[in-house]
């Protein structure tokens, strides 16, 4: 299905749980978070029948993620079955991957192709600074578990920092050499208090400390890609602050308590809690139409209107 400014609309991020079993400084309070009653949330046969609403219309790739998708009692379940549901042809996870080694291969078998594990520092002190209770050990046994198993695509999202981990960009990229992996950097996007205005960097910044970076051409979603001479992998470059990509933005969000964000940066929500799937996929169809052409502009000074911490709606 296609939205009123002419974008096919194929791509959903199904956020499972906001809960987390780290606090990372840019997506959630340090207490964590308020429990809900269990009513509120998503059922697994909701959100399996919301999957199948979604393909109907069109949605061919799946993106699983939290909070931390995989402190999800029932995660291998629901991957299990939104993997075999008619017209998904993609299940991918996001993880902060502590828990890979141990679930890493039920994930597989469940269905899962690829994984995206969320790495902002190769510092330890620095990883237990974001994260405010993380091991960096246990994140790299969570990647090297991943490259282990045979994940399709293994990428490595991180959150670019002015003055926390910009000194780090070098070494960051050096894994693409080490690993055959995507080192993705993500501008911070000014959603959480607690940051300055040095802190919110360009993408930019990444070509200018890697001047021999080159370009690669093709698909790299939200991503424009580049390439270390004689590495195994990419590095991406995602800008949803300096260089916005609305214009091709092909996906929507649907939060664990049920609610379809049509655009992350937008207070606008449509709930589907309690429908049925036919109900469920009109509720799609009005997000779809919804989806603006484009967010409000994001800077320090003009944070996001999402009206959620990024555990509360999927990162």
């Amino acid at each position: 299905m296609k939205d009123t400014f002419g974008r096919k609309i194929t791509y959903l991020r199904l956020s499972v749980t906001d809960r987390c079993n780290l606090r990372c400084r840019y997506c959630m309070p340090e207490e964590g978070v308020c429990l809900r009653p269990h009513g509120e949330i998503l059922t697994e046969e909701e959100m399996v029948s919301a999957v199948e609403a979604a393909a109907s219309l069109g949605v061919t790739k799946l993106r699983i993620t939290g909070g931390e998708p995989l402190v999800k009692r029932n995660i291998l379940s629901i991957c299990r079955q939104c993997a075999q549901v008619e017209g998904i042809g993609e299940v991918c996870v996001t993880t902060n991957g502590l828990l890979l080694p141990r679930m890493g291969k039920e994930l597989r078998q469940a269905g899962v192709k690829r994984v995206n594990i969320s790495i902002d520092t190769l510092d330890g002190e620095k990883y237990r600074q974001i994260t405010r209770v993380g091991e960096l050990a246990q994140a790299l046994e969570g990647i090297q578990a991943a490259l282990e198993l045979g994940f399709e695509k293994v990428k490595l999202n991180v959150v670019l920092i002015g003055g926390f981990n910009d000194d780090e960009i070098p070494a960051l990229t050096e894994l693409t050499r080490k690993w055959p992996v995507d080192v993705r950097f993500i501008e911070l996007m000014p959603m959480t208090q607690g940051f300055p205005p040095e802190a919110f960097l360009p993408c930019t910044a990444v070509l200018e400390r890697l001047p021999e970076l080159e370009s690669v051409p093709g698909q790299g979603g939200t991503a424009r890609l580049y390439k270390l001479p004689g590495a195994l992998g990419n590095v991406g470059l995602i800008s949803p602050v300096s260089d916005h990509f609305c214009g091709s933005c092909d996906r929507l969000r649907l939060t664990a308590d049920g609610k379809i964000k049509p655009c992350l940066h937008s207070e606008e929500e449509f709930s589907i809690k309690g429908l049925d799937r036919e109900g469920m996929a009109a509720r799609f169809r009005e997000a779809i139409l919804a989806k603006p052409q484009c967010h409000a502009p994001l800077s320090y000074a003009q944070p996001s209107h999402a009206g959620r911490d990024m555990n509360q709606i999927g990162g």
